[in-house]
């Protein structure tokens, strides 16, 4: 660990005040709280990151380097016990916006873009991981090539869920995309695809995590041609959870600041969000982060991220949770290697 960003907090009606400080002393009252410590930096700067977690190491695979018509195949796990970073075989094609799951062992990485924008063009492919011998291989295709989803496992079954999709098949551009509703699940036993109940609001760009065999959506953006025939990113605050076991979706409280490219997770049975941008009215970055109980159905501020992000990627593992990569300006460029860990009571 390279320092520790401290935070002064107090607790008025369950809300935060945050005032930073410059020693490098916790007091003991003070190291029971959370706090934000920087973590070995990424080896390749990137943004538009979905990791994973498997085996208590944090998988993160592809997305959009600096410019942003550079994207990439790069394939590295994070080990948190060592703080090291290890290059692994790259994923057969690159991608941008890809999902990645894992599964009885395994980590799938499904749908993402290939192209520098604006030349994206959404693909249908699944690319299966072995941690064992470090090799992928090809899986079943999406029933309809998608990106800018978010994809969660729940009993070994992997949901994915909205994005971006192809207006037409011959769709080349961004533009050329339309964003979805569509709800689907692959089983790695059966290797099939089946339809779920669609998601209640079309989105890109939002983030996810599972609580109690639950999958929480969270945030994203809807892109919206306006009669002018000009277009917008109008971020989406809404929080949708979906139960598996009913096939059934349901609204909670909605994220108090809208953002897209934001980052999610989960500990001890809450969910965790972080990051983000906006592009209307005005263009920004976003360091707010937030906590959400389910059992009051509401949301609480958090320590901030020390540095602005976007399209960046969050893992927990143990009572930290890991923030990484993203990019510090809207849009593709300005990718980081930044990891910085939020440290639990």
């Amino acid at each position: 660990m390279l320092r520790r960003f401290r935070y002064l907090i107090s607790l008025p009606l369950l809300g935060f005040s945050l005032i930073a400080l410059g020693s490098p002393v916790l007091s003991q009252a003070q190291s029971q709280l959370p706090y934000w410590t920087e973590a070995a930096p990424a080896t390749v700067a990137r943004q538009e990151l979905y990791p994973e977690v498997l085996n208590n190491k944090i998988y993160v695979v592809g997305g959009l380097l600096s410019p942003a018509t550079g994207f990439s195949a790069h394939f590295e796990s994070y080990d948190p016990v060592n703080d090291t970073w290890t290059v692994l075989r790259p994923l057969p094609e690159a991608r941008h916006h890809i999902t990645l799951s894992a599964a009885k062992g395994l980590l799938y990485g499904m749908g993402g873009f290939t192209g520098g924008f604006p030349d994206w063009r959404a693909q249908p492919t699944m690319f299966i991981y072995n941690p064992a011998s470090n090799t992928w291989t090809r899986g079943t295709d999406l029933p309809t090539a998608r990106a800018e989803g978010v994809a969660a496992v729940v009993d070994d079954k992997i949901y994915l869920i909205g994005g971006r999709i192809r207006a037409t098949e011959d769709a080349r551009l961004f533009n050329d995309h339309i964003d979805s509703v569509r709800n689907e699940v692959f089983d790695p036993t059966t290797r099939r695809w089946s339809a779920r109940a669609n998601a209640p609001t079309a989105r890109n760009s939002a983030a996810s995590a599972v609580i109690d065999s639950k999958i929480y959506v969270v945030g994203g953006r809807k892109f919206v041609k306006n009669a002018d025939g000009t277009t917008q990113q109008v971020n989406v605050p809404k929080l949708e959870v979906y139960d598996p076991k009913l096939d059934r979706w349901e609204t909670r409280s909605p994220l108090p600041q809208a953002r897209g490219g934001l980052a999610a997770t989960s500990f001890n049975g809450k969910l965790y969000v972080f990051g983000g941008e906006q592009w209307v009215p005005e263009q920004k970055v976003f360091a707010e982060s937030w906590v959400y109980d389910p059992a009051t159905d509401a949301w609480e501020a958090l320590l901030p991220l020390p540095t602005p992000r976007h399209g960046l990627g969050a893992s927990t593992i143990g009572n930290r949770i890991f923030v990484f990569g993203g990019g510090t300006k809207t849009g593709g460029n300005a990718a980081t290697t930044i990891h910085e860990v939020l440290v639990l009571p």
